[in-house]
């Protein structure tokens, strides 16, 4: 059964309390990512997250990370498209001090000039092996390209040229303006005191007193069909093509889930079967879907010779092809679900898994479903529910495409 429970300020605290075991996760989750962002801040979201581990008021970046490593605990973040999440999962026993550090962190960073410009180097570092990572790297162009007009195809972690444009003065105001409590979620999961957690929480945000009425504005961003190729001498060409997909909360969204697991999200599936196992083209073939708060996109990734490219190119759309006049099977859709199923219920064994479940789920859908709801929807995924999802979805006039390798798809257009 979760707690929930909102502060005056609007800051919200969601938990689970496990008896059975013997950590805690806790997470301070802020509706803060890249797409809040602009072409001349991009990255400043990532930047941030960064700066809270160089040190506050009471501690430098070394007793930050020490204070953690000597329980034995782990501490961490992560900034995505439209969330910032900052977390540690120590011993049921060390609550207080994963709670102390994050919240030290949290409100008594002091974003010194030097390490402002020191971090610099890091997140350029960061970057640069980014860039040396085709295989991850072709996703984020895939985005910018299908989503060129809208601040959600821009990349995490921004560019060279407007990392270093940030100021202390821009991080300040970025704050103001995006860590509002109303935009906060404190997540815990594991084994401890319901009265006594929700004590601390309050006693630690109630004060927090930055409300922002000036809320941006998103713009739902606009799918375009268009193809890019990077040009790099690479040993291996990087394909990544996709089409509009389903936002958070949609009702078909579990169809989506299903239906991708069959055609690309597993090793049994379709697209691995035929290009990896019977062909041997790509040591790496697969699908997913993404979802955000009023937008989606399914992706499909391959890794081949360059001199394939296009043969693995045929061979996937000859796979969405045939799904679409074909459907699936019933054994298909019975394998996927009670994959999916046992997927979603190994992950709950971790409390970090669920701290960032029920975080994310109270921060962008305000709603948090149980195990047991969801469990019920991968269930009720029917047939016509699948082929209604392949129709929304396949549909190869509105296809975008984004290669890193030597040579063009002759294909693409």
């Amino acid at each position: 059964m979760y707690i929930k429970h909102k502060l005056d300020n609007g800051v919200r605290i969601v938990a689970e309390n496990i008896k059975y075991v013997n950590s805690v996760s806790i997470g301070i989750w802020i509706k803060a990512g890249s797409r809040n962002e602009s072409t001349d801040n991009n990255g400043i979201t990532h930047f941030i997250e960064h700066m809270l581990f160089k040190g506050t008021k009471n501690r430098t970046a070394k007793e930050i990370a020490g204070s953690i490593d000597k329980v034995g605990g782990q501490l961490n973040a992560f900034t995505a498209k439209e969330c910032t999440c900052y977390y540690a999962k120590v011993l049921d026993s060390h609550f207080d001090i994963a709670l102390d550090i994050l919240t030290d962190m949290f409100f008594n960073s002091v974003f010194s000039e030097k390490e402002i410009e020191k971090e610099k180097g890091v997140v350029l570092e960061e970057i640069g092996m980014y860039e040396d990572s085709p295989e991850d790297l072709v996703h984020d162009i895939f985005t910018q390209t299908v989503w060129s007009e809208n601040s959600l195809g821009m990349p995490i972690l921004g560019t060279e040229n407007t990392l270093k444009a940030i100021t202390r003065e821009d991080i300040i105001q970025y704050i103001y303006n995006n860590y509002t409590s109303d935009n906060i979620v404190i997540s815990v999961v594991g084994n401890f005191d319901k009265e006594y957690v929700l004590n601390k929480i309050t006693k630690a945000f109630s004060n927090y007193k930055i409300l922002n009425n000036n809320k941006t504005m998103f713009h739902k961003p606009s799918f375009t069909p268009k193809y890019k190729h990077k040009e790099k001498n690479t040993e291996q060409a990087h394909l990544c093509l996709g089409f509009n997909g389903l936002e958070l909360g949609n009702k078909h969204m579990y169809s989506l889930l299903v239906l991708n697991n069959i055609f690309g999200g597993a090793m049994s599936s379709r697209l691995f079967q035929k290009i990896r196992e019977e062909k041997g083209l790509a040591y790496s073939v697969f699908s997913y879907p993404s979802s955000y708060t009023d937008c989606g996109i399914l992706s499909i990734y391959a890794g081949m010779k360059p001199s394939q490219l296009d043969y693995v190119i045929e061979l996937i759309l000859k796979e969405i092809d045939c799904i679409k006049e074909n459907g699936i099977t019933e054994e298909e859709l019975y394998d996927s679900k009670e994959q999916i199923k046992g997927n979603y219920i190994l992950g709950l064994e971790s409390t970090n898994g669920r701290m960032t479940s029920i975080g994310k789920s109270e921060l962008l859908l305000d709603k948090i479903y149980s195990p047991k709801e969801i469990i019920k929807l991968i269930d009720n995924v029917t047939m016509e529910d699948i082929n209604y999802v392949i129709d929304l979805v396949f549909k190869n006039d509105k296809m975008g495409a984004a290669v890193i390798g030597p040579n063009k798809s002759t294909i693409l257009k």
